[in-house]
């Protein structure tokens, strides 16, 4: 009988995805049934997909944008008095939400960033409208506040004639500073059809337009920046990944090679993704996302194949010659049909968790969690943890998105469902590491937006430096909260540097009484602070540190 039993549950395990080496304690716990009211109007039973974090409403709290595909979009807040997430986008056309609801859209997609420098984010949503690939009848719509509400920029008579209201069948979309101005570009990777919809590169046209009236005229400018390529398009992040501070973007493709468009510092890009290594040209991507998961200050890639081997590509070499390698375990890569990635450091331990969001597909499939352990000599160490209640077996997983929505320091985790199955959203709380040190920082752009793209690096006494990149659209279809949070575990953060995308930056010392709180960094005013490219690569390369402090920041001088 005792065999029986034990052929069964490894039966068991290899289905749902379990592993005998994978930690006891769970990771997550549900927090759905307690997190949301009991109406339907705030958590409906619906087909959705991405997620974007952004400050909505204005107020300075973080709300989560949710794309419904059969039903309205959503806007999740946290109330902190009843310790709920609301839904603010009701149905009710006096609300200056209610455009935002779009039920009709068939939303998939979703990044916020601002584009016109009012330090407000615009919301841009992708509407796929049932069509697969190439044309869709439905546009998607670019969300700015104005008059009191949300309106849809690409619905003004300016942009009416101007070649950008997208009616391609797009798949991701991020924000990029292509110029280091402050004013954002959306990138949408787009599912061509033939010579039917390349890549497109939405922005505001400043000759033709007048931000001070509300008059916001839009731009094409693919061909361009050289990204307007013909695809089949799906994952997209942004950050400094082989530049020193400018965003490059990388473009994990379902058809056809992936794309590294490297920042040529004049607002264009040029593809290396091959003599990178990581053009992964038979491979079907979804999510991807960046993390330093050996903390050599250089981004790493990670990212999931629709029922391919997943990658995690470790860079190599310096910023004259970027070279990845893949240094995924065997249980890491294991196939799946996998749709977001997030790299997160969920229990605040120091180290990176990466967490498979997988859509049940052909039968269950468990959503997975690996942590990423800096060694000192050889790649990372990868581990297998217990996901917990976040494993879904049967959850049509399609977004999901991080978010400390309560404030209590660690990131809590919001999964998504639809595609071939109605299912409500699922909340998780991390159940371990509630003791562990932590720090958040809320870099601003010169005009007091997110500033999306930019890099914050953060020096401990015992563990170095741990860089994070304020995210502009990852994980698959989403786009994470624009803080760089830092888990820290016993250890204390000493001196913290922040990186705008024009390559300038601050740095300041840090106490012991610094840990556990938010930080907001804004941008630098002083020519002097001012970072040179130079001096950045030889930072990069260099543990020795002389600060000139001032009464606000401190200038790092290399030796």
């Amino acid at each position: 009988m005792s065999t029986w039993i034990l052929l069964l549950a490894v039966g068991a395990s290899a289905r749902f995805g379990m592993s005998w080496g994978q930690r006891s304690e769970p990771m997550f716990a549900s927090v759905t049934q307690s997190i949301f009211p009991p109406d339907y109007e705030h958590n409906p039973t619906q087909l959705n997909y991405g997620v974007a974090v952004t400050d909505v409403d204005g107020d300075g709290d973080l709300e989560m944008f949710v794309s419904g595909y059969n039903g309205p979009n959503l806007v999740l807040k946290y109330d902190k008095v009843k310790k709920r997430l609301v839904n603010i986008a009701l149905d009710n056309r006096s609300s200056p939400y209610y455009a935002l609801r779009d039920r009709q859209g068939n939303a998939i997609g979703v990044t916020a960033c601002d584009i016109d420098g009012d330090g407000r984010e615009e919301i841009y949503v992708l509407n796929t409208n049932n069509a697969f690939s190439g044309r869709a009848t439905y546009t998607d719509k670019l969300f700015k506040f104005r008059n009191g509400r949300f309106e849809d920029l690409l619905n003004d008579e300016i942009n009416e004639h101007r070649d950008v209201a997208n009616r391609v069948s797009g798949r991701s979309v991020a924000c990029v500073d292509r110029k280091g101005t402050g004013r954002y570009s959306i990138y949408i990777a787009n599912y061509a059809s033939g010579t039917v919809g390349p890549h497109a590169l939405i922005e505001m046209d400043e000759s033709s337009s007048d931000p001070s009236r509300g008059i916001i005229a839009l731009s094409n400018v693919a061909e361009q920046a050289g990204v307007n390529k013909f695809t089949g398009g799906r994952g997209v992040v942004v950050g400094p990944i082989v530049s020193q501070y400018l965003p490059d973007i990388f473009c994990d493709n379902e058809y056809g090679p992936n794309f590294l468009f490297r920042n040529n510092g004049d607002g264009t890009f040029t593809d290396v993704a091959v003599q990178a290594g990581v053009d992964d040209p038979m491979q079907h991507g979804r999510g991807v996302t960046l993390a330093d998961f050996n903390r050599d200050g250089k981004m790493d890639v990670v990212y999931g194949n629709w029922n391919g081997p997943h990658r995690l590509f470790l860079q190599l070499g310096n910023h004259r010659k970027q070279r990845f390698k893949d240094i995924a375990s065997q249980k890491f890569s294991m196939p799946s049909p996998v749709r977001t990635v997030i790299a997160a450091d969920f229990d605040n331990d120091n180290e990176m968790e990466v967490f498979f969001n997988n859509i049940a597909y052909r039968g269950p499939s468990a959503n997975r969690l690996f942590r990423i352990s800096r060694r000192e000599h050889g790649d990372p160490q990868i581990e297998e943890l217990n996901v917990g209640e976040a494993a879904e077996p049967e959850g049509r997983g399609t977004g999901a998105a991080v978010i400390d929505y309560d404030g209590d320091g660690q990131l809590d985790l919001l999964v998504t469902h639809g595609e071939s199955a109605a299912q409500p959203i699922s909340v998780y709380r991390v159940t371990q590491g509630s003791s562990n040190k932590w720090l958040r920082v809320i870099p601003r752009t010169q005009f007091g937006a997110f500033a999306r793209g930019a890099k914050v690096i953060v020096y401990t006494k015992r563990n170095g430096p741990h860089t994070r990149i304020i995210d502009g659209g990852s994980g698959y279809l989403c786009e994470m909260e624009p803080v760089a949070h830092f888990g820290l575990g016993k250890d204390v953060a000493t001196s913290m540097e922040v990186f705008w995308p024009d390559g300038r930056s601050v740095a300041r010392p840090l106490e012991p009484g610094d840990m556990n709180k938010v930080m907001e960094i804004h941008y630098p005013e002083h020519e002097e602070e001012v970072t040179p490219a130079a001096e950045i690569e030889v930072h990069t390369l260099s543990a020795f540190l002389v600060c000139s402090f001032s009464l606000k920041d401190v200038i790092v001088v290399v030796i």
